[in-house]
C-alpha cells in the first residue's frame, strides 16, 4: 500500500525515476479501488454503461489522473526515455503495446539523465 501512497505524495512530481514495482503496484491498487467505486456506482444506480463510468468512479479517476501521468513519466525516465513517449499510447493498437513494453523494461543501470537509479545500485 505504501507504493500507492508514495505516488500520491508525489502528486506533481514529474522529475526523477520510478521503479517497476512503484508503477505496477500503483496501477494494481488504483484498479482495485476503481473497481470498488464501480460496484458502488452500480449498486446505487449511478453507473452509466455507455461510458462505463459512474459518479464516484469518475470522481476517483479525475483525482488520480495527474498522479497516474506523473508516475508513468517517472517510469519512462527510469528506462531513460522522455515523458513525451506517453503520447505513443494514443496510436491505435501499436501505441498501448509499446507503452506496456516500456513500462515492463528494467531500469537503466546506474544514474541516467533523470537522476540516480532508484534501486540504489
Amino acid at each position: 500500500m505504501h507504493w500507492y501512497i508514495d505516488v500520491l505524495r508525489k502528486y506533481f512530481g514529474f522529475d526523477g525515476r520510478a521503479r517497476r514495482s512503484e508503477y505496477w503496484m500503483f496501477a494494481l491498487i488504483s484498479s482495485i479501488i476503481f473497481g470498488g467505486f464501480a460496484v458502488i456506482d452500480y449498486l446505487t444506480g449511478t453507473w452509466n454503461a455507455e461510458f462505463t463510468l459512474g459518479v464516484t468512479s469518475g470522481i476517483y479517476l479525475l483525482a488520480v489522473l495527474l498522479p497516474s501521468i506523473a508516475v508513468t513519466v517517472r517510469r519512462l525516465h527510469d528506462t531513460d526515455r522522455t515523458g513525451w513517449w506517453m503520447l505513443i499510447g494514443i496510436v491505435p493498437l501499436i501505441g498501448p503495446i509499446v507503452m506496456f513494453i516500456f513500462t515492463v523494461l528494467d531500469s537503466t543501470p546506474g544514474p541516467n539523465r533523470y537522476g540516480p537509479n532508484p534501486k540504489g545500485t
